[in-house]
This record gives structure tokens, C-alpha cells and sequence, in this order.
């Protein structure tokens, strides 16, 4: 039976809490605010939980939800080659409004739908949450809404969508807290040499960059070295972490025997614009909200599509 709980009651809160982390345990949904939006929970560690997650809005395997962690030191149980600059970040805007996209510890035994090795991080700055991810562990969470339709920025918006899917609503008044409009946290794609923002959202690449000077902002790619004038122009090699180098070297043209006036050597280098090269496209659904937009490729390339996340 779907029951709601006032959790600006101390009262309801306990009761709502505890029904939740039952529900949770029962491989059951529930629906909890988080600091950005709404998100639907589930057991990260149960196939049937997650599959249940998406099912309820209407999504399929190829865009897994992200996970949300009660506590920093989780991010070294759940993901594997955590740069120094990803734990920076962390550090720096955890809890809050940013998604890290990792490698995933290949030890768990898990299953997201089609991540490709990887998992999308998040610490909420939310009580409700946070007391929730305390008794539970770590939940699968992604904006509770269905597919397609606006992000609940209440547990009453999110029941006119989810209805009996779900076994809990947390409601905790409307989120994200002093601001009108739904704002989805900021993933960043930490899984290469070279972090890359994938949504913009609650976090800003200026704050991003206060910490880490070398993040990428959404679809930047970065500058490839100029050869220095006295020297003979070589080839280029692509910059660590980029797929397709911003200049590429054209045959060296010979100049021709036997004839007085040889042909010069034609330029080696051509410049290839930087908004002429493909950056794939694919945001991490959770309680940051999912608003059926995409996330630019590099995460899909790493992680598989993801929606907005809950936080």
C-alpha cells in the first residue's frame, strides 16, 4: 500500500523513515527529496530493485541511474582509479549538486543496466536523504517523474506521475530549497586524463575551475600545441584524454626530379576548427532532474546514456 509522510513532522519522519528503509529492503521504490529535485529510490545492489526504478518511469536499461552515498569514504567502495583531481572535486562540492562519473569497482555485484564499467557518484546535501542513505546504504536514485515529463520538485507532484509504482513518498516540502525552478546537479565525466563537464547544472565550471583549472566545460575540447617557428612542423599526436587531434598532418609533398623550378614543399599542418570536431553527446537521473535531455556523448561513451540525477 503507497503512503505518504509529512517529514516536517518529527513525528512522520521517524515513521516514514522507517517504513522507507523497510521498503528498500523488500526490493521496493520510494520517493525522498533531495537538495536538487525529487528523486525514486531503490536498492542499487538488487537487479529486480533497479529494474523496478525504471520500469516505474517508463525507461529502459540504456540509461542507468545514478548512485547516491551517505558518506565521502564510500566513493573509494564503489569506484576504482579515483584521479586526484576527481577527489578534489569531491571534497570540494560533496555533499552538493555534483555527479562524478567513475570506473566502477568490477568487484560489486550490481547491475545498473548498461554503464560500461562505470557509475555515476553523487552525495546529496539533503537531511531527509542523507538520514535515509544512513539506514539503507547506497540507492539507486533518479529524478521521480516519468519519462519525458517535468521533474517533481515535490513528493505530491511525483505521486500524480509514479501513483502505486512506488511503496513510500518522503515529502519534505518543495525542492530544491529557495528557488523556483528545478536545477539538476553538474556531472562531470572523471573516467579519462582529462575531466570533462557533461551537464551543466547546480555546480558552475567557474567553481568547478577554482579547484581544478583543467576541467573542460560542456563540448570544449582542449588546444593542441603549436610547433615553435624554427622548427620543422611534425605530426601531431592527440592530447592525452582527446580522441581526435585538433590538427592533422597532411602528406609531405616532394618536389619533383629533373625540373628547374621544383614545386615548394606544401604546408604539413592543416587547422581543423575546434567546433569542427565531433563531440559525442549524451544528464545522471537521481534527484537532479532528469528533463529527457542528453548527455554529451563522452558520458555516454564512458557510462551509457544517463538522465538527470536526483541530486
Amino acid at each position: 500500500m503507497t503512503t505518504t509522510y509529512d517529514c516536517t513532522s518529527d513525528d512522520q519522519r521517524a515513521l516514514g523513515l522507517e517504513h522507507a528503509q523497510r521498503a528498500i529492503s523488500e526490493k521496493k521504490c520510494v520517493v525522498l527529496p533531495t537538495d536538487t529535485v525529487y528523486g525514486i529510490a531503490a536498492d542499487a545492489f538488487s537487479p529486480h530493485a533497479v529494474t523496478m526504478l525504471l520500469v516505474s518511469k517508463g525507461r529502459s536499461r540504456t540509461m542507468p541511474p545514478p548512485v547516491l552515498i551517505p558518506r565521502l569514504n564510500a566513493l573509494d567502495g564503489l569506484a576504482t582509479d579515483v584521479s586526484a583531481d576527481a577527489r578534489k572535486l569531491a571534497e570540494a562540492f560533496w555533499p552538493g549538486g555534483l555527479t562524478l562519473i567513475l570506473h566502477a569497482q568490477p568487484s560489486l555485484d550490481w547491475d545498473l543496466g548498461e554503464t560500461r564499467g562505470t557509475v555515476a557518484l553523487r552525495m546529496p546535501a539533503d537531511e531527509v536523504a542523507q538520514d535515509l542513505l544512513t539506514l539503507t546504504g547506497p540507492l539507486a536514485v533518479s529524478s521521480a517523474n516519468r519519462t519525458g515529463q517535468a521533474p517533481a520538485q515535490t513528493a505530491a507532484e511525483a505521486r500524480t506521475q509514479l501513483a502505486d509504482s512506488v511503496e513510500v513518498y518522503l515529502e519534505g516540502g518543495v525542492r530544491p530549497l529557495n528557488s523556483a525552478e528545478a536545477v539538476p546537479s553538474t556531472i562531470v565525466d572523471a573516467t579519462g586524463p582529462l575531466l570533462r563537464v557533461v551537464r551543466n547544472g547546480a555546480v558552475t565550471l567557474a567553481q568547478l575551475r577554482e579547484h581544478v583549472p583543467g576541467v573542460l566545460g560542456l563540448g570544449e575540447v582542449p588546444m593542441a600545441e603549436e610547433p615553435a617557428a624554427e622548427e620543422e612542423p611534425a605530426k601531431e599526436e592527440p592530447l592525452a584524454g582527446e580522441e581526435v587531434p585538433t590538427a592533422i598532418a597532411a602528406p609531405e609533398v616532394p618536389a619533383m626530379e629533373k625540373t628547374p623550378e621544383a614545386k615548394p614543399e606544401a604546408d604539413k599542418t592543416q587547422a581543423v576548427p575546434a567546433d569542427s570536431v565531433p563531440v559525442d553527446a549524451a544528464p545522471v537521473d537521481a534527484a537532479g532532474p532528469e528533463q529527457g535531455t542528453t548527455q554529451p556523448a563522452v558520458a555516454e561513451r564512458a557510462a551509457g546514456p544517463r538522465e538527470s540525477d536526483a541530486g
